[in-house]
């Protein structure tokens, strides 16, 4: 398949390109490089030994997303380009509903134009709200706590309404949990501009000796440890789950949560990640962050039943490629 990519040199997206391409499909990646970098490209094509198809381009540019389109004879496309810092979301909420919901209208849009009707959108469980877990699929959503939630939730919203309106369309919305870990050349991983949003690349920078501390924001959650659990998943694992659904897509709305089903905490993510790297990690316990709830994890019996996917690699995979990426940059 000629598979569009969108943020696909992102953390998640090079991740499904390198995925994509060993299973055997063309892609063609779209980045503007806000939170990646331009040497992906290449370390993409040197793990697979293929190459790819690049444009500079913001998703947001209707008239260049049309160009694309136009150009290229497309049998589908995986939208993950998006803002995605929970606490960013809440400090500057206008900047998120622009990039986030104006790129989900432009790639639909053109999607209709060009009858190309096969269409993945990165998703989060951030839609479920503060539910009861595990989360399900068909379970009624709550009120995301913060506004990257509300964009992914009304991004699946509009995505549902232009399925509902167009029998050709084939759509599938996967929910990620929390994506952690690298590919295992250490070539590509989770690597942000500027401060790290999220809590593997502070873990593996203090680590290395970039940074003094982790702070953990809030240790009065009512957990095991009162520390947040969340559903870590292996970035590889999260790639093949998005060619599974590529390869599985059919009419209509359908929608898969894509993690291991297992909830850990953040403090016994920091003793694995001790644990199996033999580096100790400085924690500082600090007031909670606005946007974060105390638990989630996945029920991923769908996926599984449905795409015939299921994660194969540990919490002690995930920070061992971490570190080795850490160790790589």
């Amino acid at each position: 398949m000629n598979i569009l990519v969108t943020g696909g040199t992102g953390y998640i997206g090079a991740h499904t390109c390198v995925s994509l391409l060993e299973a055997g499909h063309k892609v063609i990646v779209l980045d503007n490089f806000i939170n990646s970098k331009k040497d992906i490209v290449g370390k993409i094509e040197y793990i697979t030994n293929k190459k790819i198809q690049f444009h500079e381009v913001d998703v947001t540019d209707e008239l260049m997303i049309d160009k694309i389109f136009s150009n290229y004879d497309l049998d589908a496309v995986i939208h993950f380009a998006g803002l995605k810092a929970v606490g960013e979301s809440v400090i500057d909420p206008l900047k998120y509903y622009y990039n986030n919901i104006l790129s989900t209208l432009n790639i639909a849009k053109a999607c209709g134009k060009y009858g190309v009707f096969n269409l993945i959108f990165s998703s989060s469980a951030t839609v479920y709200g503060e539910n009861t877990v595990p989360f399900v699929e068909n379970m009624e959503l709550l009120p995301p706590i913060n506004p990257y939630g509300y964009t992914k939730m009304m991004s699946e919203r509009i995505l549902m309404d232009i399925s509902n309106s167009n029998p050709n369309f084939s759509v599938s919305i996967l929910r990620y949990f929390n994506p952690v870990g690298a590919h295992k050349s250490g070539l590509i991983g989770e690597l942000p501009k500027g401060n790290p949003n999220n809590i593997m690349p502070i873990i593996t920078k203090v680590a290395k000796g970039l940074y003094d501390k982790l702070k953990i924001f809030g240790n009065d959650y009512p957990t095991n440890d009162g520390t947040a659990v969340r559903d870590y998943i292996h970035v590889v694992d999260l790639a093949e789950g998005h060619v599974a659904a590529i390869e599985r897509l059919k009419r209509g709305t359908h929608i898969y949560n894509l993690g291991t089903g297992q909830g850990t905490s953040v403090l016994e993510l920091v003793h694995t990640f001790e644990r199996v790297n033999g580096v100790k990690i400085c924690c500082e316990i600090v007031e909670r962050r606005p946007g974060d709830i105390a638990v989630c994890y996945a029920d991923v019996s769908k996926a599984a039943n449905e795409l015939g996917w299921k994660t194969k690699l540990t919490i002690s995979d995930m920070v061992k490629d971490a570190w080795y990426f850490e160790n790589k940059i």
